[in-house]
């Protein structure tokens, strides 16, 4: 179980000025205290909705400059994310059920009472739309990174700081004559292509696990700011990648699923461009900022900030990977992961802010 933090002032930071929270061992089984939503009590949520119809407002805006219609292509970027996690939600809840059971000699009956006790119908109604939330914001980010095919892009500039950077050398070079070109292509493959699956379980479990659901939503909230600050750092330096911009250094390396996903994401860019229209016309390629690097971040910042400090530990390793994958394969510039490192910072701020907006109650 994900600890929360007790009520009372604030605790003190760390190092990295994360509020990290600690709870006694006893309260790990007390009962949900889920302020209910649309009765008494504040409605601290009502700011995560404000987020999303502010960033709705900008999608729209931005739909209308460019004369493209928000699109859900195939449901890949709405509907089928959104099943998907409900499905996680329905799983998650039924093992922390069993668990849970398992204390008290467990059975199918207790685990029912168990989620039922925990799983109150405003903690569900808050789960729920808090998932909706998180994505029509995430909607709204994959349509701004479509429509930014439309601007000049700034590969050179990026390629060239990261020759500078590293005394005329490509770092992805580097890492190609360290690691090989034949195996590490695939291993740094399935590094890169896990971060799929990290991501809809990290946030899902925040919302399943956290004694308090509020405390969920401070993951659930900070996930929807990297995407927003996201697309925001590729609309600051629109960028595709060093695989397009310098393909020669790639050329060397074992085909792999990435190969022939970057090809798609060009083809599906040029389609784009010569046919804006058209129903299905969706780009998914931007640079600067790796997000890849900026979630990963927020997950390790935010396991800190749940007092899960050997998880965190864990995820560090993970985050490096993640980092010399997005380099090798040639999908960012070194400064890319950069900036989505100060994205995941900024975004746990922003994410706690706006749950817990200063001078409001936090109960």
């Amino acid at each position: 179980m994900i600890p929360g933090p007790q009520p009372g002032p604030p605790c003190a930071r760390t190092e990295l000025e994360i509020e990290v929270v600690t709870i006694a061992p006893q309260a790990a089984s007390a009962p949900d205290t889920t302020v209910r939503p649309w009765s008494a009590g504040p409605r601290w949520w009502i700011w995560t909705w404000v987020l999303v119809i502010v960033f709705g407002a900008v999608a729209l805006w931005r739909s209308h400059q460019v004369d493209v219609p928000l699109r859900d292509p195939d449901g890949r970027v709405f509907m089928s994310r959104i099943a998907l996690s409900l499905g996680i939600l329905v799983v998650l809840i039924v093992l922390d059920g069993a668990v849970r059971a398992r204390r008290r000699e467990g059975s199918v009956r207790r685990t029912w009472a168990a989620i039922r006790s925990r799983w109150t119908p405003d903690r569900v109604l808050l789960a729920v739309t808090g998932l909706l939330a998180y994505h029509l914001v995430y909607s709204f980010y994959r349509n701004l990174k479509s429509w930014n095919a439309f601007r000049a892009q700034h590969d050179d500039a990026l390629l060239d700081t990261d020759r500078w950077l590293f005394f005329g050398h490509s770092p992805a070079v580097l890492l190609h004559d360290l690691f090989g070109r034949d195996v590490a292509p695939h291993v740094f493959r399935a590094i890169y292509e896990s971060f799929s699956i990290m991501v809809p379980i990290s946030f899902v479990a925040a919302l399943v696990l956290a004694p308090r659901i509020r405390e969920g939503y401070v993951f659930l909230t900070s996930a929807m700011w990297v995407w927003i600050l996201g697309v925001g750092s590729y609309y600051l330096i629109p960028a595709i990648g060093p695989f397009d911009s310098a393909p020669d250094e790639f050329a060397g390396l074992d085909r792999t699923s990435v190969t022939a996903t970057q090809a798609k994401y060009m083809a599906e860019r040029a389609e784009l461009l010569l046919h804006p229209g058209a129903a299905d016309s969706f780009a998914s390629i931007g640079a600067f900022a790796s997000l890849h690097t900026g979630f990963t971040f927020l997950v390790l910042l935010m396991l800190r900030y749940y007092g899960l400090r050997r998880a965190a530990n864990v995820m560090v390793v993970y985050l490096v990977a993640v980092m010399v994958s997005t380099i090798y394969l040639g999908w960012h510039f070194v400064l890319d992961d950069v900036a989505g490192l100060a994205i995941a910072w900024a975004a746990v701020r922003l994410g706690r802010l706006t749950v817990y907006p200063p001078g409001r109650s936090v109960a």
